[in-house]
């Protein structure tokens, strides 16, 4: 059961396998690698249970390995240096190929090295979470955080293909699995009312593994993604789409230094903020704003934010976000189930009760 999309950017486009055991499929790879030499960038945790499957693949380039820490607080400078310093003392140069293993950290990192190196080297995505399969691994966005705000380091470089592999979710958590389906969730909520739908009807499935169900959520999600990007693939305007609850999800993220809330996690939380503000607003009702929510819970995310971030300290991480433009913080929001917009015309005194007085939990009540 394997699928292919193309992301279409003229000579810059890509494919999208989607299947099962793809990691060890030599064709998925072989015709995106350019020279003999290759290293596989992955994690302590990616490393044990993928990184064998993928060398035997590919044992006939004899590929490096490079293995990093895990966790979205060494998504950093001084990593993205561990890879540089590795590659020179191989001697890398610009024929190698990079392979990202792992999820939307190791994906952003090996990306981000990909683009500067040497000033830009080949290389492919393989993501091994639902999260990364769905959102980070598409696009073209590299990056690092910085202790001031989330991605305010990196570039837009775009991979040879994409090797989504959903064999790789079965061991995922079941909190690292929900916080993919946050990005999920939210296809449906800016773009596509039709597969909000059909989560309605799917959410179960897709927690139980279900392979049918998984295919059917990563392709529409990719396909989702690739549409927009190929409009709009530096973020000039409508790919910021694609962020709605992201000013809000950054802040808890960056207050919380990246370590006891997961990115899909605070996502959710934020986009039931987007949410609640575009009630509050007049342009969605109620009944659209329980709709998110209902969708959120049943994901087995969280749509409260946490109990020690102030109004003061969200909006002084907001106004950080990369969508500030000519000092106007902009949001996305809905105009719409399935509809959403850019703007910077909610009034911060709305943003501002909003903050004060949406209902906030505790680590206890959230982080398990």
């Amino acid at each position: 059961m394997n699928d292919q999309l193309i992301v279409n950017l003229g000579d810059r486009s890509y494919p999208i396998f989607i299947g099962e055991n793809l990691l060890q499929k030599p064709s998925c790879f072989d015709p995106y690698i350019s020279a003999s030499q290759i290293v596989i960038v992955t994690n302590e945790t990616v490393a044990p249970l993928y990184l064998h499957k993928l060398m035997a693949t590919l044992k006939h380039y004899q590929p490096e390995t490079i293995v990093l820490a895990d966790g979205e607080q060494y998504k950093t400078l001084e990593t993205a240096n561990q890879v540089y310093t590795r590659l020179l003392q191989l001697k890398a140069n610009r024929t190698i190929t990079l392979i990202a293993l792992g999820g939307g950290v190791i994906g952003d990192i090996t990306g981000f090295v990909a683009a500067t190196y040497q000033r830009g080297v080949n290389f492919i995505q393989v993501p091994t979470t639902l999260l990364s399969q769905v959102d980070s691994s598409v696009g073209g966005k590299t990056g690092v955080n910085h202790s001031l705000g989330k991605n305010m380091i990196g570039a837009f470089y775009q991979p040879k293909c994409v090797v989504a592999d959903i064999s790789t979710l079965k061991t995922l958590e079941p909190r690292q699995f929900s916080s993919g389906l946050a990005e999920v969730i939210k296809y449906g909520l800016i773009r596509d009312y039709s597969f909000s739908q059909w989560l309605q009807d799917h959410m179960q499935k897709l927690l139980d593994l279900d392979a049918p169900s998984l295919m059917t959520a990563v392709r529409r999600s990719c396909e989702n993604k690739a549409a927009v990007v190929a409009d709009d693939e530096k973020e000039k305007g409508q790919r910021a789409l694609l962020n709605l609850g992201h000013t809000f999800g950054h802040a808890i993220e960056t207050a919380t230094h990246y370590k006891s809330w997961l990115h899909g996690e605070a996502i959710a939380a934020g986009m039931f903020m987007a949410a609640r503000l575009s009630c509050d607003l007049g342009w969605i009702n109620e009944a659209d704003v329980k709709w998110a929510e209902n969708q959120l819970l049943a994901a087995n995310l969280p749509v409260r934010p946490p109990q020690n971030i102030t109004t003061e300290k969200f909006l002084a991480l907001m106004s950080v976000d990369k969508k500030v433009l000519d000092n106007k913080l902009r949001l996305v929001l809905l105009k719409a189930l399935g509809s959403a917009v850019v703007t910077d015309s909610f009034g911060m005194p709305v943003l501002e009760k909003l903050l004060d007085s949406i209902e906030r939990i505790s680590e206890k009540e959230w982080v398990r």
